[in-house]
């Protein structure tokens, strides 16, 4: 598979604020979260429009392609780049992904929904059934120490770079059965996170990710917990809460789903853990 040059958006900006406290006033720049679109072609045709942080837009593109279910198999990634014919102003934000023999329903359902609602996710969707893509069969997790869980957080906000300078973003991280960390991508976008981590294992040849574990930096919606079954990914932490449907799916799928994971304790809501 081909690969691009690097990224051409930075994805910290700064901002000249002014900081009001009862006795005293002063100016800063402060350091921000750069938001911006990123249009993603399949092809020459275009498919949907994400509101991002730029950084790793490969990763983004190609994992959005597979968690909507238009891609399958690594196999049928051929070229993924920024496009070249696009405006100056929108250098850097326009990737194309060119792919052998993509599910063509697939893409004509992800374009019609994500244009609806570009930015928030699953809210774009118009019914339940309409998200219930059909993902590959898990492969059923091991049992987890609450101990060695508990500690997964905190791996993941140490590799928070960019959280640490701006305190404005969302990550997600895969981990190894161990609970070693394996990569860790930010975005201000929760679900661009994850769609950054599954596309760089899948441009990266690896896939399905059934022995890794998905760390969320946020609450565990409904889908989250989808795109990590699309993955192949069959446990899910997150630090926050889930949402109903996102338990409802794990139990159904076979899944482990652990929440509000603090260094002394969990909420286990599927699955298999041990004290």
């Amino acid at each position: 598979m081909s690969r691009s040059g690097p990224q051409r958006r930075e994805p910290v900006t700064a901002r000249t604020v002014r900081r009001l406290a009862p006795d005293s006033q002063d100016t800063w720049e402060d350091e921000l979260v750069v938001e911006e679109p990123l249009e993603i072609r399949l092809g020459d045709e275009a498919l949907a429009v994400l509101m991002r942080t730029p950084g790793h837009d490969m990763d983004l593109a190609t994992g959005f392609l597979f968690s909507e279910g238009i891609l399958r198999d690594p196999s049928q990634l051929l070229i993924v780049e920024y496009c070249a014919d696009v405006t100056d102003d929108a250098a850097g934000n326009v990737v194309r992904v060119r792919a052998q023999d993509p599910d063509r329903k697939a893409a004509a359902k992800a374009r019609r929904e994500v244009y609806a609602s570009s930015s928030c996710g699953l809210c774009g969707k118009t019914t339940l059934d309409s998200v219930r893509l059909m993902a590959p069969p898990l492969v059923p997790p091991p049992a987890f120490t609450a101990t060695m869980l508990r500690g997964l957080p905190d791996a993941l906000e140490q590799a928070q770079s960019l959280f640490a300078r701006t305190g404005g973003l969302h990550a997600a991280g895969l981990f190894d059965l161990q609970g070693r960390v394996q990569i860790v991508r930010e975005d201000i976008g929760r679900h661009n996170a994850v769609d950054k981590v599954c596309g760089a294992m899948a441009r990266d040849d690896v896939w399905p990710l059934s022995d890794r574990i998905l760390v969320l930096s946020g609450r565990a919606s409904f889908e989250m917990v989808q795109k990590a079954a699309m993955a192949g990914i069959g446990t899910v932490v997150s630090v926050s809460a889930p949402s109903s449907l996102a338990v409802d799916y794990a139990r159904a799928a076979g899944m482990t789903l652990v929440g509000f994971v603090r260094r002394d304790r969990l909420n286990v809501y599927a699955g298999d853990v041990t004290p």
